[in-house]
């Protein structure tokens, strides 16, 4: 179990989304805690990939080393 604080601007916007939305209080914020970790994971597994590319080679030179090129 987590327990946080939260000012009460912010208390009041997500209980008037839960209530658009339907559902609880905590829901909403477990909802939003799953979707801020999941777009973290996204971005270090894109910042892993880019940097598996960093020695890529352009179009040219790999129809060249595959021998495509007449």
């Amino acid at each position: 179990m987590l327990a946080i604080r939260l000012d009460k601007e912010l208390e009041e916007q997500i209980d008037l989304m839960a209530k658009l939305k339907g559902c609880t209080r905590s829901a909403l914020v477990r909802e939003a805690v799953v979707r801020y970790l999941e777009d973290n994971e996204d971005l270090e597994l894109a910042r892993q990939a880019l940097a598996e590319t960093r020695g890529s080679r352009s179009l040219k030179e790999l129809r060249r080393d595959l021998g495509l090129d007449g």
